[in-house]
């Protein structure tokens, strides 16, 4: 085998009673895996081409073990305990990264960011909403929502209680991936597939979506959607919305830079420079008109919010008088006024 893989992953998961996957858990997925270890993996396995999600035997993960003992000693490791697992395995082939086409697939791009092997933006998740089942979250791990029924009267029938803690198509992140050096307040408002990055603090209210998260060390208090990703050093404020969509689905991405602060209530719908602050309460979308004033309030030039997008320095705020959105800038307006027009 010659070609190089982009993602390989061995994975144990659950099935419905029809043999559906409902979720997958990669402990250890690699990236770019190496080449040897790719060609001692595929034979075992009957791999040939494209993406693929292959079930595997106990016998076969001990074989794959064994294959893997000097090529990748923790790889290895993880095998021979799938092996004694009672639950179905899978091993995950990405040949590229391409749209996807299974349950174990879209699972394992979920890992590759939650594992900050990829950024958000940087894997192509296109079609991974009907590869998600809507599952019930239980105390007793997902169960098919058609087999939920039986399965709590089972548990009353043996005096348990088997809590459903969500229905959902994503579970939290926390059931798959601790990311080290973070602090997550409650961690049932995170989903697999978020970036957390070190040194991040989510407090209580804090929300991040898949696709989504912080480059950290910074303190998120309010939502960030799928498709935004925030710079170091940022403050998001509680109750805090951004507009971010997918990127997969050719919708503009909204990136937050470094150092920015998006005040409680706030909200954005373009992309931020560095070092920006957005008053709380104010909402800014790509259409929105914006007062460009200079260092003495003087009004510059009216412009759409889409203009100012990535732009460093910069201070948006609401006239408390006329209700106008204003936005000064450390620098001169007139300099950037003037980038503008050379823009255009």
């Amino acid at each position: 085998m010659t070609t190089p893989l982009f993602s390989i992953a061995f994975g144990v998961g659950t099935q419905n009673r029809q043999g559906a996957w409902l979720e997958v858990f990669y402990a250890q997925p690699l990236l770019h895996p190496a080449a040897e270890l790719v060609e001692a993996v595929c034979p075992l396995i009957g791999y040939q081409e494209g993406n693929q999600a292959l079930p595997i035997t106990k016998n076969q993960a001990c074989d794959l073990a064994a294959a893997l003992k000097h090529i990748d000693p923790l790889q290895s490791a993880l095998l021979k305990r799938l092996a004694e697992s009672e639950k179905p395995l899978v091993v995950c082939v990405l040949a590229e990264d391409s749209a996807l086409s299974s349950t174990p697939e879209a699972y394992l791009k979920l890992h590759l960011l939650s594992h900050r092997l990829v950024k958000p933006h940087g894997l192509n998740l296109t079609g991974i909403f009907p590869l998600l089942p809507n599952v019930a979250w239980t105390s007793q791990g997902a169960v098919d929502l058609s087999e939920l029924a039986e399965r709590q009267l089972e548990a009353r029938l043996k005096g348990e209680l088997l809590e459903v803690f969500s229905v959902d198509k994503f579970p939290k992140m926390t059931d798959y991936v601790v990311p080290s050096g973070v602090r997550l307040a409650d961690s049932s408002r995170i989903r697999l597939g978020a970036y957390i990055g070190e040194g991040t603090t989510v407090m209580h209210e804090g929300f991040v979506n898949f696709n989504a998260g912080t480059a950290g060390p910074g303190m998120i208090e309010g939502r960030v959607s799928a498709g935004v990703f925030v710079g170091k050093g940022s403050d998001l404020g509680g109750g805090c919305s951004t507009m971010g969509t997918l990127s997969g689905g050719g919708n503009i991405v909204i990136s937050v830079g470094e150092g920015c602060l998006i005040g409680a209530n706030a909200g954005i719908g373009i992309p931020l420079g560095d070092r920006n602050t957005v008053e709380s309460g104010l909402y800014v979308t790509a259409g929105t008109k914006v007062a460009l004033l200079d260092e003495q309030g003087n009004l510059v030039r009216v412009v759409k919010a889409r203009e100012l997008a990535g732009q460093p320095d910069l201070l948006f705020r609401r006239n408390s008088q006329s209700g106008a959105v204003e936005c000064k800038t450390h620098k001169s307006a007139i300099e950037l006024n003037e980038a503008l027009h050379a823009h255009n």
